[in-house]
């Protein structure tokens, strides 16, 4: 613990108050030392639905304000083993979607040279596709756990190849995923066509429909994909936060009803800890349809039990 960045206790300082980085951490410019990095993408302009995930970011972390260091649940205690530091918001250009994506992954290249884990807060799906160009050019092709209502695999939205809609066939066809180790877990909702799943299933993707696990825990789900994937494969994990039921994230771009519930999106990521994690997001928060916070509290929780999750976490 000594030596190690800790965020700053309610006890100390009014949790109204204080500094508007994640959990109030230390915001830092220099990555080294780090274990764990924080970054905000405030991005919106891949979005094809309702605006607003500029805005995540800012809300997620005064959400964040909430969260205590130790994970009564679970007894982890990240802040006493991992330097983690917030390390700010990229400096996307709101103008341009193609300009943005090449600025994400130009400094998903910076950080990672600094051997710190980057855990993104959105911002639309569409920053996770710079974001594994990066891992892939660091780690090689990555097993990925998806969690969402959507797949992400339309080849093109109003002829556009890069957009929130389209990240994981560009992910599959660039060779950037494990095809065999990729899972989609939460989809739903209504379709285009009524194959629109089937192709990524083709490519071997493992998809998990949420009315398939509607009143079921996600304990065994999250440990079978634990034994799939192994201790040793690079693992990147994409927590879209409209893979909720609107009764939990209404404060999101594109909902659908019939979603997972906040205690399975739990169960899930704590039965992931034992991979080797190399990086994560948690994306389309979008603040102006979140009129009581809660989407953006639930969303600063799922980063919380992310990092909880997370490889050389001690468990008191």
């Amino acid at each position: 613990m000594a030596g190690k960045n800790q965020p700053i206790s309610g006890n100390d300082l009014a949790r109204f108050s204080g500094p508007n980085s994640f959990m109030r951490l230390p915001m830092v410019n220099d990555l080294k030392g780090l274990d764990v990095a924080i970054v905000g993408i405030p991005m919106d302009i891949g979005t094809s639905w309702r605006s607003g995930t500029r805005f995540g970011p800012k809300e997620v972390r005064a959400e964040s304000a909430m969260i205590r260091p130790y994970n009564m649940g679970t007894g982890a205690a990240p802040f006493d083993s991992l330097q983690v530091a917030d390390i700010g918001d990229l400096a996307i250009n709101t103008f341009s979607l193609a300009k943005s994506l090449k600025i994400i992954e130009e400094s998903y290249h910076a950080i990672l040279n600094y051997d710190a884990m980057p855990l993104a807060i959105g911002g639309d799906h569409s920053i996770t596709l710079p974001i594994l160009r990066a891992m892939h050019k660091r780690h090689g092709p990555v097993a990925l756990v998806h969690v969402d209502a959507h797949a992400d695999v339309n080849d093109e939205m109003f002829g556009e190849k890069e957009t929130h809609g389209t990240v994981f066939r560009r992910a599959y066809e660039e060779g950037l995923i494990l095809p065999d180790k990729t899972y989609q877990v939460g989809l739903r909702g209504t379709g285009y066509t009524a194959d629109d799943f089937a192709e990524a299933r083709a490519w071997g993707f493992q998809q998990f429909p949420a009315q398939e696990l509607w009143h079921r825990s996600l304990t065994g789900l999250g440990g079978e994909i634990r034994r799939d994937i192994g201790s040793k494969t690079p693992v990147y994990v994409s927590y879209d936060i409209d893979s909720l039921d609107p009764a939990f994230a209404p404060g999101t771009g594109t909902p659908e009803i019939g979603g997972l519930t906040t205690p399975q999106a739990m169960e899930l990521i704590r039965a992931l800890k034992g991979l080797n994690i190399v990086g994560a997001d948690l994306v389309e928060v979008s603040p102006p349809y979140d009129a009581s916070g809660n989407t953006a509290l639930v969303g600063a929780n799922i980063l919380f039990e992310l990092i909880c999750a997370l490889p050389g976490v001690a468990y008191r």
